[in-house]
């Protein structure tokens, strides 16, 4: 068995809110646990009782992870990494657009690329980049091109 990358999220106090966008987006089961139901309990006090310590969003084939626990650095949002999500059909990647960029920005709208797919690119109002790519023509990759 080969080890599996799994995305996981650190959210500044809003994991609750981005997992459960992120769930009415994609679908699947969410699971939380807060500070409250967790052993650090003890250590927390009462207001950061109510934060993330883990959820999972998972739909068989895709797994979703987050927190608001934040290092003593701070959260520090990027540019190096992005979220690639590979659809099934052209219309699944266009509803998961509109869906996902809902209030966030719609950079790059789904087009046509000359590697045979529909690919789009947009920052969600959560400050995450995702890149969705669907191929459609036959004999084509859903790979990302775009980036290397």
């Amino acid at each position: 068995m080969m080890a599996v990358i799994v995305t996981y999220l650190t959210f500044s106090g809003n994991c609750r809110q981005a997992m459960t966008f992120y769930q009415q987006c994609l679908g699947g089961q969410l699971k939380f646990q807060t500070v409250a139901e967790s052993p650090l309990s003890e250590e927390m006090s009462g207001p950061m009782k109510a934060c993330i310590v883990h959820a999972t969003l998972s739909n068989g084939v895709m797994k979703l992870m987050g927190s608001d626990i934040v290092p003593e650095s701070g959260l520090v949002k990027g540019n190096s990494v992005s979220l690639s999500l590979t659809c099934t059909s052209t219309g699944e990647l266009k509803r998961l657009y509109r869906k996902l960029s809902s209030g966030g920005t719609a950079s790059h709208p789904p087009q046509e690329t000359h590697w045979g797919a529909l690919f789009g690119e947009l920052t969600d109002k959560f400050g995450n980049h995702w890149l969705l790519s669907c191929a459609h023509r036959a004999g084509s990759a859903a790979v990302n091109h775009h980036y290397g």
